[in-house]
């Protein structure tokens, strides 16, 4: 039986149907997920394009591309982010916070190397990605 998941935005305009289970869960510590995230951490759900259908509110979802790699979504009418797609990677980062009882299990975590807080918990850290992401694949101390 797949699972469905629902995700919705900070003010519910927008919606989403989420089915399967993801891709890969863990954080990213990167420069431009925490000024987006506006935290010093963003955690991370990646699934297939194809396991999400966006169920109400396409027209009220604002793209913003700072680059080819990240196409950073939002709400219209209330800000609230809702995912972000990574065409390179065939995949999208639905973000774990917006998805309702998502069960967050994170494996990773992600340009550790740009870190604000320390976060030691037995997980792997990678300098930028691992390396069947399109990164370097180093690995860094907790």
């Amino acid at each position: 039986m797949t699972k469905t998941l629902n995700a919705e935005c900070f003010c519910g305009e927008v919606r989403l149907k989420i089915n399967g289970v993801p891709e890969a869960m863990g954080y990213c510590h990167c420069d431009s997920c925490r000024h987006w995230s506006a935290g010093p951490v963003n955690a991370f759900s990646l699934w297939a394009p194809a396991n999400i259908e966006i169920i109400q509110g396409q027209h009220n979802l604002q793209t913003y591309t700072k680059t080819e790699n990240s196409l950073r979504k939002w709400c219209g009418t209330c800000g609230g982010h809702v995912m972000t797609e990574h065409p390179k990677m065939n995949l999208t980062d639905v973000y774990s916070a917006v998805i309702h009882r998502l069960e967050f299990n994170p494996s990773v975590h992600v340009f550790y190397s740009e870190k604000r807080i320390s976060m030691p918990d037995g997980l792997p850290k990678f300098s930028d990605m691992p390396k069947e992401m399109g990164g370097s694949g180093k690995l860094l101390p907790e």
